[in-house]
This record gives C-alpha cells, sequence and structure tokens, in this order.
C-alpha cells in the first residue's frame, strides 16, 4: 500500500512537472514576442518631429482622429457636389427637388440626397518584423531608378552581408526603399548593423537599415456618417456631353439665388458610365453620425 502511494505521488508530481514546464514555455513564448516588439520599435526609422499643444496631467488622453480615403461607387446620373459652408448644403438637402435651367427653354429637375459614409471608428493592428524585407532610409536626392539599382547592387552581394534581390521598391511618400531577398535570414543579418555605406553617387553614403514591419488588422469597428459637406444629384439624364452639362449644374449650384453657394469639389458621372469618387482625408468636422 505504501507502494502504490508513492507511486501515485510520483505520478502526480510528473503531471505537475509537465504542467509548469507548459506555463514556462508559454511564458518563453510570450517574452520572446514582447522582446520582438521592443525590437521593432527600437529601430524604427528616423522622422523629424515637431511637437506642438498645450500641456496637460499625465492621466489626460486624447483621442486618436482617422483621416481615411474611401472609396465611394457612384450610380449613373448622378453627381456629388462638396460645398464650402455646411449651411449651403443644408439648405439644397432641404429644398430636395431642384429645376436647372439649360437654356433654350430646356430644364431638368434633380434631387438632391445625403451622402452616407462607412467611417472607421475603431481599428486595431498587430505588427511583426518581417524576416524575408529590409527598410532603407537617409537616402540622398538623386534618380530614383538610379539609386534603386545602385542598392539593389549592394545588398545583393555576399560580401556586403547581402543576397539574392527578390524585388527592390521605391516608397515616395517616406523616401525609403524597401528590399525583399530571396532568403529569410539576410534581412536580420543586415540590421544587425544600422548604419551601411553605400556608393550612390562618386563617393559613398551612410543610409540606415532596419527591419520592414508588417501589419495585420486583428480588429475594425465601422459607423455610418453621413458627410456635412456634400450632397448628391440623382435623376441626372443624358441630354448633352458631359462637361457641358456639368458645367451647367454646377453654376446653377453655385448661384445664392437658387440656394446654393461656393463649391468645393464637383463631380458628375453620366450614364452609362461607371465612376469611383474619393473622400480623401475625411475628419469629424466633415461627418456626423
Amino acid at each position: 500500500a505504501k507502494l502504490n502511494a508513492l507511486k501515485q505521488e510520483k505520478s502526480d508530481l510528473m503531471e505537475e512537472l509537465q504542467r509548469i514546464e507548459a506555463e514556462i514555455e508559454e511564458e518563453d513564448s510570450k517574452n520572446a514576442h514582447l522582446r520582438e516588439r521592443a525590437d521593432v520599435f527600437s529601430k524604427m526609422p528616423e522622422k523629424k518631429l515637431v511637437f506642438s499643444g498645450k500641456m496637460g496631467k499625465a492621466n489626460d488622453t486624447e483621442d486618436f482622429e482617422m483621416k481615411p480615403h474611401i472609396t465611394y461607387p457612384m450610380e449613373e446620373g448622378t453627381a456629388l457636389i462638396t460645398f464650402e459652408e455646411e449651411d449651403v448644403a443644408i439648405k439644397i438637402l432641404e429644398m430636395r427637388k431642384h429645376k436647372v435651367d439649360l437654356g433654350e427653354e430646356c430644364r431638368i429637375i434633380v434631387e438632391a440626397q445625403p451622402v452616407h459614409l462607412m467611417m472607421p471608428s475603431l481599428v486595431e493592428i498587430d505588427t511583426e518584423i518581417c524576416p524575408q524585407r529590409i527598410l532603407i532610409s537617409n537616402l540622398p536626392k538623386m534618380d530614383t531608378e538610379t539609386m534603386q539599382n545602385k542598392l539593389e547592387i549592394h545588398f545583393s552581394k555576399s560580401k556586403n552581408g547581402g543576397g539574392e534581390v527578390d524585388c527592390c521598391e521605391f516608397l515616395p511618400d517616406s523616401g525609403t526603399v524597401v528590399i525583399t531577398f530571396v532568403e529569410k535570414n539576410i534581412a536580420e543579418r543586415l540590421t544587425e548593423t544600422e548604419h551601411h555605406e553605400v556608393k550612390l553617387t562618386q563617393t559613398k553614403h551612410k543610409v540606415r537599415v532596419t527591419p520592414f514591419i508588417n501589419g495585420k488588422i486583428t480588429n475594425l469597428e465601422t459607423r455610418t456618417s453621413m458627410c456635412r459637406r456634400t450632397v448628391l444629384l440623382t435623376g441626372i439624364p443624358n441630354i448633352m456631353d458631359q462637361e457641358t452639362l456639368q458645367d451647367m449644374l454646377e453654376i446653377h449650384f453655385q448661384k445664392n439665388g437658387n440656394g446654393g453657394g461656393e463649391i468645393e469639389a464637383f463631380l458628375y458621372n453620366p450614364l452609362g458610365q461607371h465612376t469611383l469618387a474619393l473622400f480623401s482625408n475625411v475628419s469629424s468636422e466633415d461627418t456626423e453620425e
């Protein structure tokens, strides 16, 4: 009986040991992921920043405002008008039906409707280091194609710590270059040395090599909002060429006597065509829930 009790105790201890080892392995995995995240932010490309604003308490929080680019499919025989003033758009919507004079006793009746957009209200992004790409910054101003060729040649040589390059891409918004390698271990090896001297012109230039960060959206919440200054016109017949009819509509809705006002943007999509309107940098000032 004592031997059986000891065997049971040993079995219980082995199970407890396996459980603890599994927990340790899970914690090690979490720590490795956290170290990688810390490494990501410590190796971000340098960018000059200017901070302005008022001082506040440490526990004060600020809302993060996103300005998305929204593609809006327009139906045939419609137009989008964005007025400079919100009051003008409200007046046009209240009048609803508008009689537009096209000259020579020709008139059309169009209807004004509000524009509703699907806006993101919450976005959560998970980041990780790409094992096959590097981000090159601190580049001189020169011909883009020449610079890409010089960088690809330099980082494809094994004596420079590089390897076979799959593609080399220039990012115009940040003025940086992304190089993708065929093998996975090359990018990590190159980023261990932050600065590399590359012969881009007659002399060598010191560039900064950092990891390329992939982002994946893990959570996205949206809300429907109405544009404050943009109005949709529907029921526009195809009775003259596109440019002339657009000019006539724009002239009509710009006159104060017709309830209109100064127009910031105008886009007309005639019958028989498919058009996508782009709402760029839409903010809370332009929309309401």
